[in-house]
C-alpha cells in the first residue's frame, strides 16, 4: 500500500516546516483526552481512500482498504496487546473467547467463546465457528494468504458448543498468537453452503456478516462503503455511529476530498500536504507508526513462462550487479531529503527481533558491477545495452500510478540500471491493476511497499517457499532452503537472542542473493479532523481501536445528524 511521497533538493526550505511536525508529532503522540463519557455517543466518520475493498472476507484480503474493513466487521478469539507481543498470551485481552487455558504440555489450549456473542444476522456465535474458520483458511482451494502462518495449527476440536479447543502440532513462542492474530472467525452458517473454490466471487463474500463492533449497511463499488455501529453488540456499542469509506478514482481525489472538508481522515499525505496543516482549524497532521519497508523486488520467475527462471532477474549475478548500480542513500536524498531512512533489508527498523542494521550490504560500485556482468556473459553491444546468447538485458519495473515516490524512484533506477548496461521500461498502472499484476507474478520488477506482521514468522509468508502461490505473499518466488530452515528455526526458538540470530543469517541469506534491493522507510502521516478524537495507534494497524475514537457532540456536523436506529 502506498505509504511515500517523493521531494526534490530544491524544495529543502518548504522541507523545514514538515520535518518540525513530525518531530512535534513524535513526541505528542495520540489524543487521550477524556472522552466526555458514556452519553458522548455518535457521530459519522469519513475516511477517503485512493481503492475500494476488493474482499469483505478477513482470509482473503489483500490491501489495506480489506484490512480496515474486515476488521471492524469481524472479531478474533482475543487481540494482541500494545506492545506487539507474540510470545505466549501475555497482552493478549479477550475478544470472542472470554476466557482460555493451556494444558500441561502446552500442545492444546481451550478457548472458551463469550455466551453474549452474536453474529449480526442475531444469530449465536459458536465454537463450530472457530473449527470452520481454521479449515478454511487450510483449504487449498480457497487460497488464503495466511495459509502458510497457520501451519503449526494441528486441528480445531468442539468440545461443547461454547468450547473450541485448538491443537499444535508443536510447543512454539508464538502458538497463541499464530492462531488470535492470522484467523479472523467467521460464521459457518452464512459460508458452509457455499463451495470454497466460489468464496472469492461469490455474491456470499460480499454481506461482511460478522460478529463486530460495526455492522455493513452498504456497500456500492467503487463509491462508497459504509459501516455502521452494532448497537447491541456483545462488547458495548462503538462511540461512532458511522464509519463510511469514501472510495475515490485516485490519490489526488482522495486527498482533495480530506482538504475539502469531505473526508476526515486521509491516511496518507505527502510532504507538501503537511505543511498546508499549518495554522489549519479544522485538520492536524499525525504520525502513524508502521511495520512497512519499501524495496525493488525481483521476479525469479518468467511470468511468460512459469515454471521457468526469469531469463534476466532468474539469474543472481544479474541481480547483484543491479543492487551494486544503486545509490541508495543519493536516491533517498533526491526523493526524500531528510523524512525517511534507507532501508536496511527485508525488514522495518521498528520490529527489534528482526531490525539489524550491521548486517552486510552489497556495496554501491558500478565499476564492480560492470565486471560482474562481464564475467558472467552479459556484454556490452554498440548502444551500450548488454546481451548474452542473443536476448538483451532488459526488463520492466511494474509501480501503482497513486504512489508519486515509487514512480520516482522507478525513474531513478532506470537511470542508474542503463549506466551498467540493462535497459528498463517503466510500466506503471492504477492499484487494483497494479495488485492484479503482483498477485499474479506478471512482472519482471516490481516496486514493494510491504507491511510486514508483528511476528518474525510473517517473514515466511514472503521470504520462504511456503509463500510462494496464491496461499502467501511470496511475489517473486524466491525460494532459498537455506532461508526456509532459519526462519523455521526463529519461530521456534524461545531464547529472544537465538530467534533474532537465526533471523539474521535468513536476512543476510537473502541479502546475499539480492532477492531484492532495499531502498527506504518513510514516516506515515496521516491528516485527521480535530473534531475526532482518537485513541493511541497501534503499529500494525493504526485502526485497530477505532471503535473508541469518538466525536465530541459540539463538534459535529451536518453529516453526524442522521440518527441511528438500533440493531434489530
Amino acid at each position: 500500500m502506498p505509504r511515500s511521497h517523493c521531494l526534490s533538493l530544491r524544495h529543502v526550505k518548504r522541507l523545514m516546516p514538515f520535518v518540525i511536525v513530525i518531530a512535534v508529532l513524535a513526541c505528542k503522540g495520540t489524543d487521550t483526552a477524556s472522552n466526555g463519557g458514556p452519553g458522548n455517543f455518535g457521530g459519522t466518520i469519513v475516511i477517503a481512500t485512493p481503492s475500494d475493498a476488493a474482499t469483505l472476507l478477513p482470509p482473503l484480503m489483500s490491501s489495506i482498504t480489506d484490512h480496515e474493513v474486515t476488521d471492524l466487521l469481524y472479531d478474533r478469539l482475543a487481540d494482541i496487546g500494545a506492545d506487539l507481543n507474540t510470545v505466549g498470551d501475555k497482552g493478549f485481552t479477550p475478544v470472542l473467547a472470554e476466557r482460555w487455558e493451556w494444558s500441561a504440555d502446552s500442545l492444546s489450549i481451550a478457548f472458551h467463546i463469550n455466551p453474549h456473542a452474536k453474529w449480526h444476522d442475531g444469530q449465536p456465535v459458536r465454537a463450530n465457528d472457530v473449527k470452520f474458520s481454521v479449515n478454511l483458511i487450510k483449504d487449498p482451494a480457497l487460497g488464503s494468504q495466511a495459509q502458510p502462518l497457520i501451519t503449526n495449527i494441528d486441528s480445531i476440536s468442539v468440545r461443547d458448543s461454547l468450547t473450541a479447543v485448538a491443537y499444535f502440532k508443536k510447543r512454539v513462542p508464538d502458538q497463541f498468537y499464530d492462531l488470535v492474530y492470522q484467523v479472523s472467525i467467521l460464521p459457518e452458517h452464512i459460508l458452509a453452503n457455499t463451495p470454497v473454490a466460489q468464496l472469492k466471487t461469490a455474491e456470499v463474500g460480499r454481506r461482511g456478516i460478522g460478529s463486530g463492533r460495526f455492522r455493513l449497511a452498504k456497500w456500492e463499488a467503487g463509491a462508497r462503503l459504509e459501516l455502521v455501529a452494532d448497537t447491541l453488540n456483545y462488547r458495548g456499542r462503538p462511540k461512532l455511529d458511522r464509519v463510511v469509506f469514501s472510495i475515490a478514482p485516485d490519490f489526488n481525489a482522495a486527498v482533495t476530498r480530506f482538504f475539502a472538508g469531505d473526508a476526515d481522515l486521509f491516511e496518507n499525505l505527502r510532504a507538501e500536504q503537511v505543511t498546508r496543516l499549518n495554522g489549519d482549524t479544522a485538520r492536524r497532521a499525525v504520525r502513524l507508526p508502521s511495520l512497512g519497508y519499501n524495496y525493488l523486488a525481483m521476479n525469479a520467475i518468467d511470468p511468460a513462462s512459469p515454471g521457468h527462471p526469469h531469463p534476466v532477474l532468474g539469474e543472481r549475478a544479474v541481480r547483484r550487479a543491479l543492487a551494486m548500480a544503486v545509490d541508495r542513500r543519493a536516491m533517498l536524498k533526491n526523493v526524500f531529503d531528510t523524512i525517511a531512512s534507507v532501508a536496511y533489508g527485508p525488514f522495518p527498523h521498528s520490529m527489534p527481533v528482526a531490525s539489524d542494521t550491521t548486517l552486510p550490504q552489497i556495496p554501491y560500485d558500478t565499476t564492480k558491477a560492470k565486471a560482474l556482468l562481464d564475467s558472467a556473459g552479459w556484454l556490452a553491444g554498440p548502444d551500450g545495452i548488454r546481451a548474452k546468447n542473443g536476448r538483451r538485458l532488459e526488463f520492466a519495473v511494474t509501480s501503482p500510478s497513486s504512489s508519486s515516490a515509487r514512480h520516482k524512484y522507478a525513474v531513478l533506477l532506470q537511470d542508474a540500471f542503463r549506466r551498467v548496461g540493462a535497459s528498463v521500461k517503466l510500466d506503471e498502472s492504477d492499484f487494483p491493476s497494479y495488485l492484479a499484476k503482483i498477485t499474479s507474478h506478471n512482472f519482471d520488477a516490481e516496486m514493494e511497499s510491504f507491511n510486514t506482521d508483528p511476528s518474525v514468522s510473517g517473514f515466511k509468508q514472503s521470504w520462504t517457499t511456503a509463500g510462494i502461490g496464491s496461499e502467501g505473499t511470496n511475489h517473486t518466488s524466491y525460494t532459498n532452503p537455506t532461508v526456509d530452515a532459519l526462519f523455521d528455526s526463529a519461530t521456534t526458538a524461545f531464547d529472544p537472542a537465538r530467534k533474532k540470530a537465526y533471523a539474521r543469517r535468513a536476512f543476510e541469506t537473502i541479502m546475499d542473493d539480492a532477492a531484492g534491493i532495499w531502498l527506504y522507510e518513510t514516516p506515515t502521516i496521516a491528516g485527521i479532523s480535530k473534531r475526532i478524537h482518537t485513541t493511541p495507534f497501534r503499529a500494525d494497524a493504526y485502526f485497530a481501536d477505532l471503535a473508541n475514537w469518538w466525536i465530541p457532540a459540539n463538534e459535529r456536523n451536518a453529516r453526524d445528524k442522521i440518527g441511528l436506529r438500533p440493531t434489530p
